[in-house]
């Protein structure tokens, strides 16, 4: 896995618009506090002096939920509160895996992955400050080590969001060998979204609107560049959800390129960019991106409009 016990990847609560606490101010627009779901935090670990290893005994001071337990298929929660294994809650999950599964073509994951679910947000909060405590404050978290694959969240009014961006990562790092941070991103936004049609992010194709009537144009090589959250900044998520949308709903070409790469990605971490294979595959792909872009954000002022007159 691209992820170890020394180098861990911790994937905050990312969501666009929709999630309202998920990136970090600095990083996603603060009205909506988009939450930066992918945290690179070997650097801040080495900067302490410890590993992830050590940090991470830190937590039995406060203790996880342990008090509730439930299994379904690959899918682990440990919870303060109990919940039936039929919890709509858990069988969303259970779905997201198949669709992701099926959307990206990837094996259905073998390797679970587990969700500390805490009852209330100080418990969560002190866990993180006792474990992580140079981590910014954020409702969920993605950690994955050679031993675990771990969501930590609490019960809130945003939990499905928050829950499904976070085991978004947790199956793309079940079944891939490492995910390049900005589509790792890219795609728990696309995911997040439950309501249908699935990836399409309300809040993101309004903002859409305005960036492009700003002149606002891709750089997709730049994204590519961004290795650590301090790097990302609120428009990156944005722009990561929006080139994810454009490969897997503009044509099959646009899709099956992004399918390939994760095909790769399934046997190597390092496979190369993705913009030099979208770009020898559609020469236009950067006009096409930007077209769909518009052709997004056209589609959602005709709904309002017609919203507006019945």
């Amino acid at each position: 896995m691209a992820v170890s016990c020394g180098k861990m990847r911790f994937d905050a609560l990312l969501s666009p618009p929709v999630s309202e606490l998920r990136f970090p101010a600095d990083v996603r627009p603060a009205a909506r506090a988009f939450s930066y779901r992918t945290l690179l935090v070997c650097a801040l670990l080495g900067g302490l002096g410890l590993s992830g290893c050590r940090l991470a005994n830190r937590a039995d001071t406060v203790g996880l939920p342990t008090r509730h337990s439930v299994k379904n298929d690959q899918l682990r929660v440990l919870s303060d509160i109990k919940l039936p294994k039929d919890h709509a809650l858990l069988k969303d999950l259970e779905a997201l895996r198949g669709m992701i599964s099926e959307t990206l073509v990837l094996p259905v994951q073998e390797q679970p992955v587990t969700v500390y679910l805490f009852g209330d947000e100080t418990r969560y909060s002190q866990y993180l400050q006792a474990t992580y405590p140079n981590l910014p404050p954020r409702r969920a978290y993605f950690v994955g080590t050679s031993q675990e694959l771990a969501v930590y969240t609490f019960w809130g009014e945003r939990i499905q969001e928050d829950l499904r961006h976070e085991y978004t990562h947790g199956v793309l790092h079940a079944s891939l060998k490492d995910v390049p941070l900005w589509l790792d991103e890219g795609l728990a936004e696309y995911f997040e979204v439950a309501e249908p049609p699935v990836g399409f992010n309300r809040d993101y194709v309004q903002r859409m609107r305005s960036a492009l009537h700003e002149g606002w144009r891709p750089d997709l090589d730049r994204l590519e560049t961004l290795e650590a959250v301090g790097d990302m900044k609120k428009p990156d998520y944005f722009e990561s959800w929006a080139w994810v949308h454009f490969m897997l709903e503009d044509s099959p070409d646009s899709r099956g390129v992004l399918v390939d790469y994760l095909r790769e990605l399934r046997t190597t971490a390092r496979p190369g960019r993705l913009s030099q294979r979208l770009r020898k595959e559609l020469p236009d792909a950067d006009a096409r991106f930007l077209a769909h872009c518009a052709t997004l954000s056209e589609g959602i002022i005709a709904a309002g409009a017609l919203s507006n007159r019945e």
